[in-house]
């Protein structure tokens, strides 16, 4: 791993990082863009927007902040059976499963409070809750992939991955979101 600290080096590392992360996150506004009128018609969803797609990437960079540190401790080896990486990321998925569900109750609530729900809080859980789940089985392979090619790539993992993994999970949040909203709702 490098550990050259110039500017040179810190742009080199880091530009074509933030440049790609940049055109992630248009994207990800073109997603957004493209349910607006789904969003408006459904308040309750438009509040799960922010919350699910930044809940996500908190979780993401959790993941990305432990796998990080157990790598420079050397206790992460990326094998299949890795401790370290199987516990954690079974850690991330247990979290979201008791963090979405307040998030679903959160957001009918502060809808029904400000402009009247129009659907079921079952059914606002419910899109929270498998949305969620299904983005934290995300957030932890792209955390994981993120980690990896940071890695091989002789990059710090504290630079590069909570970057990454907090950009494609707002991407990737708003796709699921909507994917469940599809079935759902």
């Amino acid at each position: 791993m490098r550990t050259e600290w110039t500017v040179r080096a810190i742009t080199r590392a880091m530009l074509p990082v933030l440049l790609a992360l940049t055109l992630v996150e248009i994207g990800s506004g073109l997603v957004l863009g493209s349910f607006e009128a789904e969003l408006l018609r459904s308040p309750s969803l438009l509040v799960l927007v922010p919350v699910t797609i930044g809940t996500a990437g908190n979780l993401g960079s959790i993941l990305a902040a432990r796998l990080s540190t157990a790598f420079h401790l050397g206790t992460l080896s990326f094998a299949v059976d890795d401790d370290v990486l199987g516990g954690n990321a079974v850690a991330t998925v247990a979290l979201a499963a008791t963090i979405f569900p307040v998030v679903g109750v959160g957001a009918w609530v502060l809808a029904e409070a400000t402009v009247g729900a129009r659907l079921a809080p079952a059914r606002v859980v419910a899109v929270a809750v498998a949305s969620g789940l299904a983005l934290s089985v995300l957030a932890v392979a792209v955390t994981v992939v993120a980690t990896y090619v940071a890695y091989r790539r002789e990059l710090d993992p504290d630079d590069v991955v909570i970057p990454a993994v907090t950009n494609v999970c707002d991407v990737l949040g708003v796709v699921v979101l909507f994917l469940v909203v599809g079935v759902l709702v």
